[in-house]
């Protein structure tokens, strides 16, 4: 099976992250049990963020999230959605 590619969404600082409608970080974010690999967009630099599950305005989405920095996340989705 081929690894799944995911597309930055958007970044944010912790706590603050408008994300589907809604802040991501008010929502419950259950693991997704994968591992997403992507690119930092400034430096280019690869990491492996988990993969998540969470209920935002009703509907369940999957995304990838993790941090770059202190406090600064990154948030990817499938490309294929």
């Amino acid at each position: 099976m081929a690894e799944r590619v995911w597309r930055l969404l958007t970044t944010g600082v912790d706590g603050r992250v408008k994300l589907f409608g809604g802040n991501i970080f008010e929502a419950e974010w259950r693991p997704a049990g994968e591992t997403a690999v992507v690119l930092d967009p400034l430096y280019g630099q690869e990491f492996r963020f988990p993969v998540y599950r969470a209920v935002v305005r009703g509907t369940e989405r999957v995304f990838a999230a993790g941090e770059f920095s202190n406090c600064v996340w990154g948030f990817y989705i499938p490309d294929d959605v």
